[in-house]
């Protein structure tokens, strides 16, 4: 059966795009428009119950979560090594570095964007305030991790974590310090922005900047 991946231009589906473009699978993009509230309506809320994105439906079974999502895609594919076998000595390593990337770096975007939702709109700045520090001691964490002058998080190999973190270094482009403030990832991340299936996925996208 076809893989239907739901998403929309430069959101947490991008990632999971730009891995299926890298993998070379056969998909289909089925862009939901935000300003018509299309992630809540009821037929999407059957495939992700959360009305966000991203969603991917392999083999008639729909999944969702964006660092999920790339787990999966990269135990399917094992010949592409984007995910170190159980065993391996950077599976520890490769583990932490996805659930940090999904539990303090993203929640940490979404409470900046979206500063309403944290303490109400009356502390919406400090919420944001908040939210930017947090992702600028995330920014700090990895960049003394790139120190070394590895090519990916993980090493010389890349990994399922890499297209987690490139989304997220774009999401701080008009941000006051964006990820190209930190010398380390900013090598780094002109490195991936370089790659054809990212520039693919940015085309697809209609994305401007940050390439």
């Amino acid at each position: 059966m076809s893989t239907v991946l739901y998403g929309a231009p430069g959101t947490a589906s991008m990632c999971v795009h730009w891995m299926l473009i890298e993998l070379g699978v056969p998909f289909e993009f089925v862009t939901l428009d935000f300003a018509k509230n299309e992630q809540k309506d009821p037929a999407y809320l059957t495939i992700n119950p959360s009305g966000q994105v991203p969603a991917l439906v392999i083999d008639g079974a729909a999944h969702c979560e964006a660092a999920a999502l790339l787990m999966i895609l990269a135990e399917r594919h094992p010949e592409r090594g984007f995910a170190p076998a159980q065993g391996a000595p950077d599976r520890a390593s490769y583990l932490q570095w996805m659930i940090f990337l999904a539990n303090t770096a993203m929640p940490a975007f979404r409470l900046y964007f979206y500063a309403d939702e944290g303490a109400g709109p009356q502390n919406a700045d400090a919420t944001k305030a908040q939210a930017r520090a947090r992702i600028e001691k995330a920014w700090e964490r990895i960049d003394a991790l790139l120190a070394d002058g590895r090519p990916f998080m993980l090493g010389e190999r890349m990994s399922a974590a890499d297209f987690l973190l490139t989304m997220l270094t774009r999401w701080s482009r008009n941000m006051g310090r964006t990820a190209m403030d930190w010398p380390h990832l900013a090598r780094y991340v002109a490195r991936l922005r370089a790659l054809p299936s990212y520039r693919e996925t940015h085309n697809r996208e209609g994305l401007e900047g940050w390439i």
